[in-house]
């Protein structure tokens, strides 16, 4: 089989892809972007580069001398780096990302919008860009309830409830998670990204007992858009006093998931698939 290119930002998830592909028989040539890639995953590929995560001139040139002509993309860039001191000295870009800034993103710079022109450029290159899980399905959230504990009758019409709101602010590109408890939102995601949410909501909410809610954005694409919830996530929420998560089934990765499962089974979490035809 052909060689796959890995894009990989931070996390877990780039080693589960790197994992399964090579399981699967596939070399794996990755272009890591520095300051969010974990240096573990060199172990984990076959050809391992750093690159700028604005230099995409380069990142097009190590996958196509290593003879990809598929690609992943998978892994963080924390949005707040972006708005940090030096950020142009830090970000400058190549000559291929400078023009695709002025060219297709003068007048709209979301997550979406940038996404959509990479993966626009990876193609005009010869390198497709695939589903992020083609590799690693078994870790997609399911419909159902995932842990042996039961949603209660309240939790089930809180979930309900905040189902709707949450997919309205990720419709308006406000952010994919919200709190809730007692149909009253307690956070909403935004800039600051899930982590942080769970902190400020378990600052919020002393009485613990809330509920997390999770979905994916309007326009989600699976080959570069794929929401998370990991081990990390789990022990946030602990922390924080949460009771139940309810992640969009087919939608939603769960890192590791044998682990988060087992996790929550500890902290006495609930975990729910949802898709917005439960109960």
């Amino acid at each position: 089989m052909e060689p796959l290119g890995l894009i990989a930002g931070e996390g877990v998830f780039p080693l589960l892809v790197a994992r399964g592909a090579r399981a699967a028989g596939r070399r794996v040539i990755c272009v890591a972007l520095s300051g969010s890639a974990w240096p573990e995953l060199k172990s984990e590929c076959d050809e391992f580069y750093w690159v700028g995560v604005s230099r995409l001139g380069r990142w097009i040139h190590k996958l196509r001398a290593g003879g990809c002509a598929e690609a992943i993309m998978v892994g963080r860039v924390q949005k707040t780096r972006m708005y940090t001191p030096f950020v142009l000295l830090r970000y400058i870009p190549d000559v291929r990302t400078a023009r695709m800034w002025l060219t297709r993103l003068r007048r709209d710079k979301r997550p979406h919008a940038v996404l959509h022109a990479v993966i626009d450029e990876l193609d005009s290159s010869g390198i497709t860009l695939i589903d992020s899980t083609t590799y690693c399905n078994d870790q997609l959230a399911t419909v159902g309830v995932m842990t042996s504990r039961q949603p209660t009758p309240e939790q089930w019409d809180n979930i309900r409830i905040g189902w709707d709101i949450c997919r309205q602010i990720s419709r308006m590109d406000i952010g994919q998670s919200i709190a809730l408890l007692d149909r009253e939102v307690i956070a909403v995601e935004a800039l600051e990204g899930t982590n942080s949410m769970i902190e400020r909501a378990g600052s919020l909410c002393k009485c613990g007992g809330w509920i997390l809610i999770k979905v994916s954005n309007k326009n989600q694409d699976m080959r570069a858009d794929v929401p998370t919830v990991g081990t990390t996530t789990i022990e946030k929420l602990a922390a924080a006093g949460a009771g139940c998560v309810v992640l969009e089934a087919g939608k939603t990765i769960m890192l590791e998931k044998q682990k988060v499962l087992e996790l929550a089974e500890r902290f006495k979490i609930v975990i729910v698939g949802y898709d917005g035809e439960q109960k």
